[in-house]
């Protein structure tokens, strides 16, 4: 997760930035169940409204969570599928927190209503995160079902209403990118906490969805949208926090915009530099090294776009071993500094910062997971390899409505 309010907080002083801290366990995603009553266009898990089989059960869930905890895991991130389909999703909740564990729910939303809200709000989520992809007709299409737009905003509201913390999750395309300042507009509107936007990643329904990733310009266009709208919040004293995923490009990109924001203003000399020491601090990527996922059947994976890779299954392992132990050899390359990238990704002067990207979209593309990242948006001119681009480059491209 590329954390841009928090980056951008730190351009406000000339505070040094402090050594990075090591994180004593991995954020673990954790798709409790498969079954949802969506069946989006991007889903990695490739759910339906049906049962799975072998699913853990609760007593397994149970046992999981107390493993975690000798993992020293600090957050658990509760998904699916959808995870309220799960009946025992409180119970699961109200286990974690007693072990104390930051909880965050990341839900559609459309099953959140007056009948289930006090329950929520006594789950003590610290986070939960509404998925909505764009305004209502899109985003109906996008979920394939009518009213889920309505039905997830009206979610927005009764969690703000009983004060959980709530974001807003968009999945960023060539269709909805044009609804971008849009939904910026919904978080406004809703004073919701937090933004986050995923960059398409090429998996599960996304991986055939790949021709209808954002285009390079668009994607540059919608983060300096970002950047520009969390430095407005931060100047006008409006507490929110806008966050990204699945694109590391995203912190080289950061460093790029305020350079050219900044870098005329001798007052932010001393703070660019430390913002890319913090950049370099926050080191990119984290697969396999501070993120980790569990599926549905216990199947431990390096995170939840590597559904094809896996690592031991937490019926027969306990996952502080796999973790800990594995002689994997995507592990191996994860946890390797630098990561053996190749191409583009290896000369790239940015390494230290975006830590070679997300190595799913090079697997999808190559088979080879080491690749270059052909979701980089950056140039050969930004990345350092390159003084001039050839002028075929230079073409915008048309959005597609």
């Amino acid at each position: 997760m590329f954390r841009i309010s928090h980056l951008l907080k730190t351009m406000t002083s000339d505070d040094a930035p402090k050594a990075p801290r090591k994180m004593p366990g991995p954020v673990v995603i954790w798709n409790l169940i498969r079954r949802c009553n969506l069946s989006c266009k991007h889903c990695y898990a490739t759910s339906l409204d049906i049962d799975f089989s072998g699913e853990l059960t609760t007593a397994q869930v149970k046992a999981t969570i107390d493993d975690l905890k000798i993992a020293k895991v600090p957050v658990l991130i509760l998904s699916g599928g959808e995870p309220l389909m799960r009946p025992d999703i409180f119970e699961i909740t109200a286990y974690a927190k007693a072990k104390g564990f930051y909880v965050a729910l990341s839900t559609n939303g459309t099953l959140i209503n007056e009948d289930n809200i006090e329950q929520i709000k006594a789950a003590d989520y610290q986070y939960v995160g509404i998925s909505i992809d764009g305004l209502e007709e899109y985003h109906d299409q996008f979920r394939r079902q009518q009213g889920s737009f309505k039905a997830s905003l009206k979610a927005v509201e009764l969690c703000k209403k009983a004060g959980i913390k709530v974001g807003l999750r968009l999945c960023l395309t060539r269709d909805n990118k044009h609804q971008l300042e849009d939904m910026l507009q919904l978080m406004e509107q809703y004073k919701v906490d937090k933004f986050y936007m995923s960059h398409l990643n090429y998996s599960g329904r996304g991986k055939r969805s790949s021709d209808r990733d954002a285009m390079f310009n668009m994607t540059k266009a919608a983060m300096e949208q970002l950047f520009e709208r969390a430095w407005q919040h931060i100047n006008d004293g409006i507490e929110s926090d806008f966050v990204t995923g699945n694109n590391d490009a995203d912190g080289p990109f950061m460093l790029q915009w305020a350079q050219h924001k900044f870098g005329d203003d001798p007052r932010y000399t001393q703070r660019l530099k430390n913002l890319k020491q913090h950049l370099i601090n926050w080191g990119g990527n984290a697969s396999g090294v501070n993120v980790a996922n569990i599926d549905n059947t216990g199947t431990i994976h390096p995170d939840t776009y590597w559904w094809n890779h896996a690592l031991g299954n937490v019926k027969t392992e306990n996952f502080s071993d796999v973790w800990r132990d594995t002689q994997d050899q995507l592990m191996q390359g994860f946890r390797q500094k630098p990561r053996p990238v190749k191409g583009r990704c290896a000369q790239c002067k940015h390494l230290a910062i975006c830590g070679g990207n997300t190595r799913t979209r090079a697997f999808a593309q190559t088979g080879d997971a080491w690749a270059e990242d052909p979701g980089c948006y950056l140039n050969d001119v930004e990345i350092g390899i390159a003084t001039t681009l050839p002028q075929m480059q230079d073409i915008e491209v048309k959005q597609v409505s």
